[in-house]
C-alpha cells in the first residue's frame, strides 16, 4: 500500500502548495491527478497553474488528450494512469486507491473547521485500514512534519 500525506495549509495557499507538490511529484517520475469535488474548483487551479511562473503541464478531464497529461484535474477516478493522486476541496479517497499508489496526498484548509474534520476522519479511516501516513503541517511558516503512523510488521 501507498503512503497518504496530508497537508494542513495554513499560510501557502492551495494553488501555491498544489504547485510544488505536483512539481515535486513529476521529478519524482510520477503522473499526477489532482482530484476535487468542485469542477469550479478544479478549472480555479488550472486557471492558477497557468498563470504562474514555471511550466507545469497539465490538462482539465474531459479531452481527447487525458491519457497523456502528466497532472490530470478531475472530479473521478482519472485516466492519466497517476501514481499520485493529490485530493483537494475535501474529495475521498479509500484505502483502495492508496494500494495502487506510489503516494496519495491530502490538501486541506485549516481555516476551514468542517475540511478538518473531515481530513481527521480520513486519517483515522485509511490508517486503519493499513495505509501508512504522515501529517504535515505549515504553520510554523515551512514544512514540518508533525505526526507519522506506520504499517505494523
Amino acid at each position: 500500500m501507498g503512503a497518504v500525506y496530508f497537508y494542513h495549509l495554513t499560510r501557502a495557499p492551495l494553488a501555491e502548495t498544489l504547485a510544488t507538490l505536483a512539481e515535486k511529484s513529476l521529478q519524482a517520475g510520477w503522473r499526477v491527478e489532482v482530484r476535487g469535488r468542485s469542477d469550479q474548483m478544479l478549472r480555479a487551479l488550472d486557471q492558477a497553474l497557468w498563470l504562474r511562473e514555471g511550466f507545469l503541464p497539465h490538462g482539465l478531464a474531459g479531452g481527447p488528450h487525458d491519457a497523456d497529461q502528466p497532472i490530470l484535474f478531475t472530479t473521478g477516478a482519472g485516466g492519466n494512469a497517476a501514481s499520485c493522486v493529490m485530493s483537494v476541496g475535501g474529495a475521498d479517497l479509500a484505502a483502495e486507491d492508496i494500494a495502487a499508489l506510489d503516494r496519495a496526498c491530502i490538501l486541506f484548509d485549516g481555516d476551514d473547521l468542517d475540511a478538518v474534520q473531515h481530513a481527521r476522519v480520513q486519517w483515522k479511516t485509511l490508517t486503519a485500514a493499513g495505509a501508512e501516513a504522515q501529517y504535515w503541517s505549515e504553520e510554523s511558516g515551512r514544512w514540518e512534519k508533525k505526526a507519522e503512523s506506520k504499517k505494523e510488521a
